[in-house]
């Protein structure tokens, strides 16, 4: 088994967990996460901790099994959030109801409809935050979002994650 999995997840308060037999279900403040349960791995919940084992030698989901669900305790306690910067002259975005409209120097605005459970707010006209309780639907709206304009790498104008250094091409010389 790996060392991973072998750590037990402890749960704040206001947070449970129920494991039967073919899902894990994690509730919390944020909202509520399922997960199949993985083939080879038992899951124990005892007390304010989980705690994860295996049923032969040969099983090597327990440490990946153990990542998932630690990153659905932590989701529905905290949440996660991704922030997206808009780089570019006119590059804007503004939210209409739960809709994100972004001008990004296309010939028409791009509308994004938030998906369930992702929730989408613009702190200024070029930056755009996505939040939720699971990591990976929150990365993969911030990557599709992303998508709409990757940044250029001759002048890095387009969508980027915040703090992502983009390496400039040097320019053609004549």
């Amino acid at each position: 088994m790996s060392r991973v999995a072998k750590k037990p997840i402890a749960l704040p308060k206001g947070v449970e967990c129920n494991v039967t037999r073919d899902t894990i279900t994690v509730k919390g403040p944020k909202g509520t996460l399922k997960l199949p349960t993985p083939a080879g791995v038992e899951i124990g919940v005892q007390g304010a901790e989980v705690q994860f084992t295996t049923k032969d030698a040969n099983t090597r989901m327990a440490g990946t099994a153990r990542a998932l669900v630690a990153n659905m305790v932590k989701g529905v306690s905290q949440g996660y959030e991704r922030k997206l910067e808009l780089v570019g002259v006119g590059y804007r975005a503004a939210l209409q109801g739960k809709d994100l409209n972004l001008s990004l120097g296309f010939s028409h605005p791009i509308v994004f409809k938030a998906p369930e459970g992702i929730t989408l707010s613009v702190p200024s006209q070029t930056e755009v935050v996505v939040a939720g309780p699971d990591k990976q639907r929150v990365g993969e709206v911030a990557a599709k979002i992303r998508a709409f304009r990757p940044p250029e790498p001759y002048k890095g104008k387009g969508v980027r994650y915040a703090g992502e250094k983009i390496s400039l091409k040097e320019a053609k010389k004549a």
